[in-house]
């Protein structure tokens, strides 16, 4: 007969939209063991699995720590009540917890007070009640009755009101009745009971016991404050928000470039501080959507993505949103794994502002085995297609406008744009590697610029910092035949170091804030490096900080017309590096709106 040997779940704490899927290991009646599931429409030798999700709702109301969302809260910070900042951040588990997260909590005071009073009495309320150490503000213990307010969603059940038991002060709701279920916000602070029994196809009735399992109390999702679109093309026109809360301007579109961090590369080992709910992929990937969905961009450009989790999850789910979806994996020749969970680079375009022309796609393997045939000798060739051949690619889009530019003096003229995503994924010290494939691809884009006389943007994690060869030969068109990262070459393949050029006019999109003045710009400069013009960094782990991700454009086409505010490293040392609860990879996003210009006559 069929049997449950073993029933778990791969998170412990569940999490607000994230789904929760139980892992089933079954015993059929041949004795052979099964992860499959039985469901009543393809029963096995008459038996079938049930499932149901109970809700163990206590008498007593339970508020979640704002900074550890594992943690019941202890107190309240009266501060954020005063302000009428969301009550859930208002929430800390122990004085030191709070007393710790003073530093970043005080920033929501700030945000919250600045728009509440201008005169800075509000403010002054607000802060004016500072403990003895000076380390926060007073708290209240939080009572059964003061924490139930947040937890009062106003929305009902998805089955209402179904009690199927109470004792001892606690009530089950039937919630759920599949194998899967995602926690919704009136779960948060309850625990979940899933249960799956053995039916009997005739008589529907239980076999045998019941399995069961308790998850611990559901968590929020944990929500950073939203990043600002700042202007910089010194003009006071911030844009518009349009019908679906898109900033828009007429002539401009938006670009996202996000290297979104594997689920394969995402290991516990690897990132052992941050919380295994939030680095596992049912939760990540529900964030990241939530933060990309977020940006509205016109044009999004992803690295690391999975082959899986592209077919599986962001392409139907950016659908939704009105974006089209193209992708190309990396090659296989280095990768040993699953060839499904390879990862690729993915760009999506929202269909009713721009149409797909054309893709070309670029394998770094095939240009190395083309490079080898030619430029290296017969006997070295194998040693050097192990130096050249790492499985990088990157995807080219040429699209065109479906929006008008107002001002061209050709409003009939097709408005292209070509777009390149590319992640060069190369060990830091195989230097020429990494410049030869940058080189390779802007060599790509010039014949197609000079068919086509067709704006660009560059853009990617190129894992090459401001100032390093790459860089440098992307920016700066060249690289100093004295840079020290030309001396890596046993290949000869960079030799003369004068055809390490290329005839783009690419400019990096966040140089703006690096030289930027007036309200706004002159806080976004202090996360420059002025010397390089960069981000102070993109990527940020425990072991590593730095810029390695870019939005190149053509200057002689485009213009910036305002960029997605940098984060401090402060605010993400709160929770030591990324990937963290609140950002679900460890490189940050780049989002930056662009105007097409009338290019001068040649």
């Amino acid at each position: 007969m069929l049997s449950v040997l073993r029933v778990h779940l791969p998170s412990d704490i569940p999490i607000v939209g994230c789904e929760l899927t139980p892992y089933l290991l079954l015993r059929r009646p041949d004795k052979t063991v099964t992860t499959d599931d039985v469901p009543e429409s393809a029963p096995l030798d008459g038996h079938f699995l049930r499932y149901k999700w109970y809700r163990i709702q206590s008498d007593r109301k339970v508020a979640v720590c704002s900074v550890h969302p594992s943690e019941q809260a202890t107190l309240q910070c009266l501060g954020c009540v005063k302000a009428k900042i969301p009550v859930a951040k208002s929430y800390h588990c122990s004085p030191k917890c709070f007393s710790d997260a003073w530093q970043h909590h005080r920033v929501l005071h700030d945000h919250a007070a600045s728009s509440v009073n201008e005169n800075g009495n509000e403010e002054e309320e607000i802060f004016g009640r500072f403990n003895s150490t000076g380390s926060g503000v007073v708290n209240a213990t939080l009572t059964g009755s003061a924490s139930s307010a947040s937890l009062t969603n106003g929305s009902t059940s998805l089955y209402p009101s179904a009690v199927t038991q109470r004792s001892g002060g606690e009530t089950w709701f039937e919630v759920g009745r599949s194998k899967t279920y995602t926690p919704s916000a009136d779960d948060i602070g309850h625990v979940l009971k899933f249960e799956c029994v053995v039916v009997d196809m005739e008589t529907k009735l239980p076999v045998g016991h019941p399995n069961t399992i308790l998850t611990s109390r559901v968590i929020p999702a944990p929500s950073p404050i939203p990043r600002r679109l700042i202007p910089v093309s010194g003009t006071d026109m911030m844009g518009q928000l349009d019908s679906d809360g898109r900033i828009s301007s007429s002539g401009t579109f938006t670009v996202l470039s996000y290297n979104i961090l594997s689920d394969t590369y995402a290991s516990s080992e690897l990132y052992s501080y941050c919380p295994s709910w939030a680095l596992s992929w049912p939760y990540r990937r529900q964030n990241l959507l939530r933060e990309i969905v977020g940006y509205r961009a016109d044009i999004v450009c992803l690295q690391e993505v999975q082959n899986d989790h592209f077919e599986e999850f962001f392409a139907p789910e950016l659908d939704k949103h009105g974006y089209q979806a193209l992708y190309k994996r990396k090659t296989n020749e280095v990768y040993g794994g699953n060839i499904h969970t390879i990862d690729g680079c993915a760009t999506f375009f929202r269909r009713d502002r721009f149409s797909h022309v054309k893709k070309y796609e670029v394998e770094f393997n095939k240009a190395a085995q083309s490079l080898t045939e030619v430029a290296v000798q017969t006997t070295q060739k194998k040693a050097a297609l192990n130096r050249l051949v790492k499985d990088n690619v990157a995807l080219i889009v040429v699209l065109e406008a479906k929006f008008s530019n107002q001002g061209a003096d050709n409003p009939g003229k097709r408005q292209l744009l070509c777009v390149a995503n590319t992640h060069v994924n190369v060990p830091p010290e195989l230097k020429d590697v990494k410049i030869w494939q940058v080189h390779t691809l802007l060599k790509g884009l010039e014949k197609i610029a000079a068919s086509a006389d067709i704006p660009m943007l560059v853009c990617g994690d190129f894992n090459s910092v401001p100032g390093s060869a790459p860089h440098s030969l992307l920016a700066m068109g060249k690289v100093d035949p004295l840079h020290p990262e030309l001396l890596v070459d046993p290949l000869a393949i960079l030799r003369p170091h004068s055809k390490l050029t290329h005839q783009l006019p690419l400019v990096s999109a966040y140089s703006p804030f690096a030289r930027g003045v007036g309200l706004g710009l002159e806080h976004q400069r202090r996360k420059m490096d002025i010397t390089t013009n960069e981000p102070l960094f993109t990527n940020c782990t425990r072991d590593f900080i730095g810029t390695l991700d870019y939005i190149f454009y053509t200057a002689d086409s485009l213009t910036v017309e305002a960029l997605l505010e940098l984060l401090d490293e402060d605010s993400l040392r709160k929770d030591t590096a990324l990937p963290s609860p609140e950002w679900s990879s460890d490189h940050i996003a780049l989002l930056a709106e662009f105007r097409f210009q009338t290019r001068p006559r040649r």
